[in-house]
């Protein structure tokens, strides 16, 4: 018998789904916090100066391609065939990912050497507006080929990630990218100090190469005692190789209407005025803490789950754990948008200027929290995105997505292009919103007329009394808001405490609105009635 037995948590319903959402949330939460920590760092060494935005864009790129190939759409068209296999046997599933691999491998070598070679098209690509300043776009093109070999790592990562997930492994996968954000600081720390004969953003690059070893590394010990490491072949007739390649071409597209839209931005911001990219940046930075937590975590867990679920025809459970994301992706994002948008100039201060003051000035807080606002409002969209998407995925349809996927990234581009010229980088966010939103919409609709989603009196019940208890939160956080002038007066501690203060209060009155209700503990870790 295999040690693989020892190595996978049994899927036996809610009470597990309910404990793998929470250990990526609580894994996630540590990736954000250190992600925070970099950030105030960073913050601190740049500020949103010429140097940031071309670090920015430079990071974004193999970024890009991670979450538009790795993270996304690999996954996407991945894992529902992983599912598929393990459920046929150890020695089927190791002779699929042997296969697999190999070709998976080969593609991202090629995949790292042309994008090393196409540096300076990649550059003019995300950052067309550096065109016209040829040291900037030198310098720009220069950390492009630093960091784009991130992007073969980081996929070798994710694919090693995907794997575990479909055996009940989420706490190492989820733990990684603190990796990144440590490596990023340290790198931080030693261009703070001048350890190093080079330019700060230089070494930065290099710090973003080292994180993609360090997580690749760490995931090999599981795999191999899971006995899940097998010698790579390349075998491009293997059935399950040949699905997962028919199901990739759409899921590139669906699974990354976000990328698409940040690199529309980015392209945008690159002709705005200087700081436009890292306002977006350190906006988008305070997003990504709820996402990770709420929509990240629902979504990471829901697929496999959801895979899990239509290879055994189990059209109830599929509708029960439906319902039981949708409600708790809902009541959990719907407050933390609410807090980012009312909050939004004393949160980037309390970070941005509280640690990192000596960079980051009053009118970087300003702008930048115009973009936080749209973004707040992009928030609920993303998480409904990240809950619906999985149902079509695990029933291998990505084409219907990718449909869905096309008109909302449409969507962002009219808006982003309408709206630029007048309001500058806070149009781009506004675009953001109204393509998370459309694309949410459009995924419900499809479900719905499949079958797939059918709101039960439970959501309702939770959704109502969700609805009122936001209503209270707001008012509550708008009495002790004050002004953006008071806030950014203050001092770094009295904001500190202040804007902890008033989260916690605001935290307290929406949690004992849900209490007095009737919400329980029941309606958050039931999946299925």
């Amino acid at each position: 018998m295999s040690n693989q037995g020892s190595t996978e948590e049994p899927d036996q319903g809610p009470a597990p789904l309910n404990r793998r959402a929470g250990t990526v949330a609580g894994m996630t939460l540590l990736s954000r916090i250190s992600g925070l920590v970099r950030d105030v760092v960073l913050a601190y060494l740049f500020g949103a100066s010429a140097a940031a935005d071309l670090f920015f864009v430079a990071f974004r790129i193999p970024n890009f391609f991670r979450r538009l190939f790795a993270e996304g759409a690999f996954n996407q068209a991945f894992v529902p065939v992983l599912v598929e296999y393990k459920a046929k046997g150890h020695a089927a599933l190791r002779l699929f990912l042997a296969d697999l691999s190999g070709v998976f491998a080969l593609a991202l070598v090629a995949v790292t050497i042309a994008g090393i070679a196409l540096a300076g098209p990649l550059a003019a690509l995300f950052a067309p507006g550096y065109l016209d300043q040829p040291e900037r776009f030198e310098q720009l093109t220069e950390l492009v080929r630093i960091t784009f070999p991130y992007l073969g790592l980081i996929s070798l990562t994710a694919y090693a990630g995907a794997i575990m997930n479909a055996h009940g492994q989420f706490a190492l996968p989820a733990f990684t990218p603190v990796m990144l954000n440590l490596c990023l600081t340290i790198a931080a720390l030693i261009a703070l100090n001048d350890l190093l004969d080079a330019q700060p953003i230089v070494i930065l690059a290099w710090g973003v190469l080292a994180a993609g070893l360090v997580q690749w590394f760490m995931q090999l010990p599981t795999l191999w005692r899971m006995r899940l490491l097998p010698q790579p072949r390349i075998a491009k007739e293997h059935p399950g190789v040949r699905q997962v390649g028919h199901l990739l071409v759409p899921a590139i597209f669906s699974a990354s209407v976000g990328q698409i839209n940040a690199l529309v931005n980015t392209m945008i911001a690159s002709t705005l005025a200087t700081g436009s990219i890292a306002w977006l940046y350190y906006a988008d930075r305070l997003l990504e803490l709820p996402v990770g937590l709420i929509a990240v975590a629902l979504g990471t867990v829901m697929l496999p789950h959801l895979s899990r679920l239509v290879t055994d025809s189990d059209h109830e459970g599929f509708l029960g754990t439906m319902n039981w994301g949708l409600g708790l992706g809902l009541m959990l994002g719907l407050p933390a948008a609410i807090a980012l948008y009312l909050m939004a100039e004393p949160l980037l201060a309390f970070l941005y200027m509280t640690f990192a003051g000596s960079a980051m000035i009053d009118r970087d807080i300003t702008m930048a929290g115009l973009a936080l606002e749209m973004f707040a409002i992009a928030l609920p969209g993303f998480v409904l995105v990240k809950v619906l998407a999985p149902a079509f995925f695990a029933h291998q349809d990505t084409r219907t997505p990718f449909r869905f996927a096309a008109i909302a990234v449409a969507v962002n581009l009219v808006g982003s292009l309408s709206t630029f010229q007048w309001l500058g980088h806070v149009g781009l966010a506004l675009a953001t919103a109204l393509s998370a939103w459309t694309h949410a919409i459009l995924l419900y609709i499809g479900l719905h007329r499949r079958g797939w989603i059918r709101a039960d009196a439970k959501v309702l019940f939770v959704l109502l009394r969700t609805a009122v208890a936001c209503g209270c939160l707001a008012l509550v956080l708008w009495y002790a808001g004050l002004s953006s002038a008071q806030w950014l007066a203050m001092a770094g501690p009295e904001r500190a405490l202040k804007v902890l203060l008033t989260c916690v209060a605001g935290f307290a009155v929406y949690c004992l609105v849900l209490v007095l209700l009737g919400v329980r503990r029941h309606h958050l870790l039931q999946a299925t009635d």
